[in-house]
């Protein structure tokens, strides 16, 4: 064997972000996508649930009321994993047991009153809103001098762990970096001191050459399926400029990102025809005081669905106890994203308004 091709042949892949290495076992599913595919029918949602803790108005579980919100609406979490007068106190027992207070502040964002609304079956518009707030809260909490990383993130379907499909995401703030950023950041240093170039900008310009896993593109952003993707239609959404935050974002470049995440949504929903389970979340600059150069502002999609709306992939065996490993290609899933329409799947069917 002289040539290793990678669509045929068992390999491994290096993630340029973390600097794990995922295995890729194309040989296993050279039709993967065979068999029955089911369509499980769509969940009708009300516009308001008087039962939902999100809706405008509503008490929540804890007792407290929501605001009659027409827009979004903000609050601390009142169940939040972390507490902001938590104590940054060491433990540590003969170097064997140690541990860390970790100081913080979550919060829980509605992107809509509607009930029934996903960020794949609004107009731009409500996207940029939710674009505006996300950099409010970012510049914000950044500013406290007991966080120095603003996690921004959305769960999406109960499949991910939501317990409430009313459209919402969450903000994590916390003293420490977390351990996923943290390995992109120092990937993404050690590049930028031994090069004195960016990571990022350079695997972006090597995408835009060959073409092959890049999904759908705009002014500002590429979405394409990363060479290294573990999840079966994993998306990265990579700024064209470097930038490293969402402070840094340009009026246009605020647009161009709302246009892409409404863009990527639709093509999920309509990949199985369901509203598509997912984890979203923004990676960029810490917010520790220190200039980062290296970073550049980038979004994760990882969704679990595999053939189908109800076969998952689970990391399961070999994969929790050696190595992630994936036998559809990046460059298949990118593919079959590709040539989805932009289209919702219910406005095909329907005539279900956007708003």
């Amino acid at each position: 064997m002289k040539n290793l091709n990678l669509s045929e042949h068992p390999h491994r892949r290096l993630n340029l972000l973390t600097g794990e290495w995922i295995l890729v076992s194309p040989h296993r599913s050279q039709r993967p996508w065979h068999g029955q595919i089911e369509e499980t029918p769509s969940e009708k949602l009300p516009s308001y649930d008087p039962k939902c803790y999100l809706c405008p108005g509503n008490e929540r579980t804890g007792g407290k009321k929501n605001l009659h919100y027409q827009n979004i609406f903000v609050f601390d979490n009142d169940f939040s994993a972390l507490k902001q007068d938590t104590t940054p106190i060491d433990f540590n027992k003969n170097n064997l047991l140690i541990a860390r207070g970790e100081p913080g502040i979550c919060r829980v964002i509605c992107f809509s009153p509607r009930h029934d609304h996903t960020l794949a079956e609004v107009l731009e518009s409500a996207i940029l809103k939710v674009i505006d707030v996300w950099t409010d809260e970012y510049r914000e909490l950044g500013k406290r001098p007991d966080i120095n990383y603003v996690q921004i993130f959305e769960n999406k379907g109960a499949i991910m762990g939501c317990s409430n499909p009313h459209p919402h995401g969450q903000i994590w703030a916390q003293q420490s970096i977390p351990v996923e950023p943290a390995k992109e950041l120092r990937q993404m240093s050690d590049y930028f001191q031994s090069t004195k170039k960016c990571l990022l900008c350079e695997y972006s310009e090597l995408e835009l050459r060959e073409k092959e896993r890049i999904v759908i593109e705009n002014e500002n952003y590429l979405a394409l399926v990363p060479f290294w993707a573990i999840w079966p239609f994993e998306i990265l959404i990579i700024s064209r400029r470097h930038y490293s935050s969402f402070l840094e974002m340009e009026t246009d470049e605020r647009k161009s990102l709302a246009e892409i995440l409404h863009r990527i949504t639709v093509r999920y929903d309509n990949l199985f025809k369901i509203s598509f389970p997912y984890s979203a979340g923004f990676h960029q600059a810490p917010t520790d005081g220190r200039n980062h150069p290296e970073c550049h502002f980038h979004m994760h999609f990882y969704p679990p669905l595999l053939r189908s709306a109800t076969i998952k992939k689970f990391m399961v065996g070999y994969e929790i106890l050696a190595n992630p490993q994936r036998d559809i290609t990046p460059e298949w899933s990118a593919e079959k994203l590709r040539n989805l329409s932009e289209i919702h799947y219910k406005r095909l069917t329907t005539k279900t308004p956007r708003y």
